[in-house]
């Protein structure tokens, strides 16, 4: 039989774990975890503890909803080293602000095997959770509220995933700070059913392929969903809603599913591509941005079909010599300003629908010539332009357009104003 200090007491459990109530004192973590075995519980009594933790075999830290752990200000407040470690229940706060040492709320290294952090909340830490190496990693449930007294990029992550195959990120909730989730130099990552709001990104990808991005709400950041330099990504069912510069963003992202998917008043774009290849797109709705789709850098192969264009000022930005079609198997997509008729019924446009004409490629390579969009010479081309299609210059065509939208199920994740 094990002893304990005074400050503790044992109890039993039938699976012989035992479960050790910790009172608030000071040192009383570190000195319960110096007696306890493989396997046990530490039940922290409510109040707040002022030390910084090292977790490094098979244990359980239970807050019960009534413990705070403050770092006091320096370094990392728990560190996570060892296989099977859960942490629950916890509020932590009080990471030091040091960005070379990444000072988190929690650290999970790369010793810690499929660590479980559930339903936490961290608060004013520099890093929310570092997942920096622990494979098989479970974050769920908790929320993270960052740093507000720095310049948005001076701040940390709320989840930051760094070389951590097979992390699941799921069901939290993460504010302020720099980026929602920061993930690099990682692979078959999950991360779904995410909250994020007034952030930088949402969920930011660098060098991480083979991943999903899924069921996730982001709301008032500056750019919903960022999948840079990444291959086979799921980006699927995420809502976007009043992101300032773009909803979703592709920056050298290839052979990627971006289906399902709500996007609603960007100031910029609903959806930027920079040099993205071989993408599916399908059943998104893009609604209320000044531009609905814009490509760039050559970003071409793309598969475009049965998305929603819903009052974007400019439903699509493609510059190119040669037509683009849009529609597959005598089906396209749904655009809000094309004035088109169904003689037949069958829900798809009688004619095709050209999103640009020549003067918009003259305005967006000479911004210039805005001046004269009112002249009667602009009004002639374009009248030329749709008299006789010939004249237009390439670009995209949709040759089988939808009569009717068609709503994803993400659009149910946010309230509707009609």
């Amino acid at each position: 039989m094990r002893w304990l200090l005074p400050i503790v007491s044992l109890i039993c459990s039938p699976a012989l774990a035992a479960e050790w109530d910790v009172p608030n004192r000071a040192g009383a973590i570190a000195a319960t975890l110096a007696q306890a075995a493989d396997g046990d519980t530490l039940r922290l009594a409510p109040g707040t503890y002022t030390e910084t933790i090292t977790l490094d075999r098979p244990i359980t830290l239970d807050g019960r909803g009534v413990a705070v752990i403050d770092g006091g200000g320096t370094g990392t407040v728990i560190t996570v080293t060892g296989p099977g470690v859960t942490v629950s229940g916890l509020t932590v706060i009080g990471s030091g602000s040091d960005h070379e040492t990444l000072d988190s709320g929690i650290k999970l290294t790369k010793t810690a095997k499929a660590p479980q952090i559930l339903n936490n909340t961290l608060r004013g830490n520099l890093y929310g959770i570092d997942i920096h190496g622990a494979r098989d990693s479970l974050v769920a449930g908790n929320t993270v509220e960052g740093r507000q007294d720095r310049h948005m990029n001076a701040r940390g992550n709320g989840i930051y995933v760094w070389n951590a195959p097979s992390a699941v990120v799921e069901d939290n909730s993460v504010r302020w700070g720099r980026d929602g989730i920061f993930v690099n130099s990682s692979k078959k990552n999950i991360f779904r059913n995410n909250e994020f709001r007034d952030l930088r990104f949402a969920v930011h990808y660098m060098y991480a392929d083979d991943s999903e991005v899924s069921g996730n709400v982001s709301i008032g950041n500056h750019l919903g969903y960022a999948v840079m330099f990444s291959t086979r990504v799921r980006v699927t069912d995420n809502v976007s809603l009043n992101d300032r510069d773009h909803g979703i963003m592709m920056n050298y992202a290839n052979k990627s599913v971006v289906t399902g998917n709500y996007v609603k008043d960007a100031a910029g774009k609903c959806t930027f591509l920079y040099n993205s290849h071989k993408n599916d797109f399908s059943g998104n709705w893009f609604q209320g941005c000044d531009i609905g789709i814009h490509f760039t850098a050559g970003s071409g192969n793309n598969r475009m079909v049965e998305n929603s264009f819903i009052g974007n000022r400019t439903q699509v930005k493609y510059v190119s010599s040669k037509w683009v079609e849009w529609s597959e198997q005598g089906r396209g997509n749904y655009w809000s300003d094309f004035a088109a008729y169904d003689v037949d019924g069958n829900g798809i446009a009688d004619t095709p629908y050209r999103p640009n004409d020549s003067m918009d490629h003259v305005l967006w390579t000479q911004p210039a010539a805005k001046m004269l969009l009112g002249s009667p010479a602009v009004q002639l081309v374009r009248w030329s332009q749709a008299a006789f299609p010939a004249l237009l210059p390439g670009g995209v065509m949709d040759s089988h357009a939808l009569m009717a939208p068609v709503k994803p199920a993400a659009s149910n994740k946010v309230p509707q104003d009609g």
